[in-house]
């Protein structure tokens, strides 16, 4: 069973990690917490540059017209740096759905500027009941012909601070509607949230905010699905990125940590809780792999649904055991701020959450068995 990465996705990870090492050090991400926006221009331009936000869009409208599996190998990359930005909040919350549902016009108004990095998206979905199905939807949407105006509150929407534009979930009299928003309008209202990852989530208040319809009135929710899978997945490889960059300081600290004499690896202890991170690291990213494959290759909605939840669940429990346990194998310099492990262990816990935690997927996995 062969589980490399082709030619072109090993050139894809190997150039991206030279990438981030120069342009994104530990102390770029630090100086982001502190940002008020939370992103680096530069950093945002040069990633243009790559090609990165236009990955899945198609070559007619300026993208590199790549598959969602690459994607991940590219997330992956982020997560090991942690990198900062609104990248997955436009490229999965806004192309993934403008790809799939948008009219010929949209596509060809919104797609190239994406793929320059002229404009930044994001996806307002949740809302103060934190639910993650259609019924925590509750935002309401009103349609006049190719317009929709919304109004109600979107909870933890991610970099709504620096977006240009959102893709907002409301719901009409046929359900649940989706709609572009522009964000410097009079009835966008847009607070930032304190998080334990220092990210840039926050509460949008949509009072009469106007919109141009995305898809077709109360059909939004199934043109969310495959939003909802990407981003999922992305997470999960953002996670494992983080976990495998987790793992890797914390073998390296216990090989040089000397106590009693000797390493710290040196003890049972330790390398047990070294395996166990390694066991963790490797079953996260074979499973997130293979909802991505999944999502790829075009298997049935029900094999995508399964392997989606499956990945979530375990990818949220796997890592967040990867990053307890490297803070424990640092001991008590593990929880400062002036040393770099925490900053793995606070961006797990906001992965985690994103698109529900693993009791969340656990629910929808027994749902599917029919139990």
């Amino acid at each position: 069973m062969d589980l490399g990465l082709t030619e072109m996705q090993e050139m894809l990870k190997n150039g991206a990690r030279d990438f981030l090492e120069n342009e994104c050090p530990e102390q770029l991400v630090r100086d982001m917490e502190e940002d008020e926006a939370g992103y680096s221009t530069s950093l945002w331009e040069k990633m243009a540059e790559q090609g990165w936000q236009g990955l899945l869009i198609p070559e007619e409208h300026g993208g590199a017209g790549f598959n969602f599996l690459d994607l991940c190998v590219l997330l992956e990359e982020f997560g090991r740096a942690l990198v900062p930005g609104p990248f997955m909040s436009t490229v999965l919350g806004g192309a993934v759905p403008l790809i799939e549902i948008g009219s010929e016009d949209q596509k060809a108004e919104f797609l190239p500027k994406i793929a320059s990095g002229d404009v930044i998206f994001t996806l307002a979905l949740t809302e103060p009941s934190a639910r993650f199905d259609e019924e925590g939807v509750q935002c309401q949407a009103s349609v006049d012909g190719n317009n929709v105006t919304f109004n109600g509150v979107k909870l933890f929407v991610p970099d709504a601070n620096v977006a240009d534009y959102m893709i907002v979930a409301g719901r009409s009299e046929k359900g649940v509607t989706l709609g572009i928003v522009a964000t410097d309008q009079d009835g966008v209202d847009v607070t930032q949230l304190q998080t334990i990852a220092r990210d840039k989530q926050a509460e949008v208040k949509l009072n009469n905010a106007q919109g141009q319809l995305l898809g077709v009135e109360g059909e939004g929710w199934e043109a969310l699905a495959p939003v909802i899978h990407r981003y999922t997945v992305g997470e999960c490889a953002y996670m494992v990125g983080l976990a495998q960059m987790d793992f890797e300081i914390s073998v390296d600290y216990a090989k040089e940590r000397v106590q009693f004499g000797r390493p710290i690896g040196s003890f049972q202890a330790i390398q047990h809780k070294c395996a166990d991170m390694v066991t963790d690291v490797d079953g996260s990213r074979f499973i997130m792999y293979k909802a991505a494959w999944a999502i790829s290759t075009g298997q049935s909605d029900e094999e995508t649904q399964m392997s989606v939840n499956m990945a979530k669940a375990w990818c949220s429990d796997a890592t967040r055991r990867v990053v307890a346990h490297g803070q424990q194998i640092h001991g008590g310099i593990g929880f400062t701020k002036d040393y770099k492990i925490q900053l793995y262990f606070r961006r797990q816990k906001r992965a985690e959450l994103s698109f529900g935690d693993a009791d969340y997927h656990r629910e929808l996995v027994a749902q599917q068995l029919g139990i």
